[in-house]
């Protein structure tokens, strides 16, 4: 029952497409279009915290590894066929530049990625204009799946899910090493 409303709301989400916004989402869901707003985020953590700064960024590191290995780990333990690999969808599913992905869906690593970043640095920047921009860019991310036919939104909810707890994670384990580990160690002192 679940998911075939998952399908139905899948096709209705993705029946929105046209010759405009087919390049403007693909070029969304791109991984290189991300790297100017990780830059600037790395770079609004560095000035806020900057001697505690090397040791977020090993937070960082191991937050983005952790969210996309534990994707591909689900993915590969569902199984859940992406729908423009769905038999049962076939000709119904608008797929930009004919492009599908593997054959496994669930979850989904764009989302994951795109909500883990978003959760951990709003943590670390902890300022509401942020808080707005960053969720908003991360649900558009998560959108672009659906629209481009490689996701059902439970695959997005789920990484979306995935994503946020595994930031919240890391953000509660730097607080817990900052707070027991570095206080008394002179070089991770910070004037923030």
């Amino acid at each position: 029952m679940l998911e075939r409303l998952d399908q139905q709301l899948f096709l209705f989400l993705n029946s929105f497409h046209s010759p405009f916004w087919d390049p403007v989402m693909h070029a969304l869901s791109g991984r290189l279009i991300w790297v100017p707003l990780y830059l600037v985020i790395i770079i609004c953590i560095g000035i806020k915290y900057e001697r505690k700064f090397l040791i977020i960024v090993l937070f960082i590191i191991l937050a983005a590894t952790m969210t996309d290995q534990v994707s591909v780990i689900i993915k590969n333990i569902v199984q859940r066929l992406r729908p423009c690999h769905e038999p049962s969808l076939e000709g119904l599913v608008h797929i930009v530049n004919g492009e599908c992905g593997g054959v496994y869906g669930f979850v989904s690593s764009h989302a994951a990625n795109s909500f883990d970043v978003s959760f951990l640095s709003l943590l670390f920047i902890r300022k509401k204009w942020f808080t707005v921009s960053i969720i908003l860019w991360a649900t558009i991310i998560g959108y672009t799946r659906i629209y481009l036919g490689v996701h059902y939104p439970l695959d997005v909810i789920c990484g979306a899910i995935q994503g946020s707890l595994v930031g919240w994670g890391c953000y509660s384990l730097y607080i817990l090493t900052d707070n027991k580990i570095l206080k008394n160690k002179p070089y991770f002192m910070s004037t923030s």
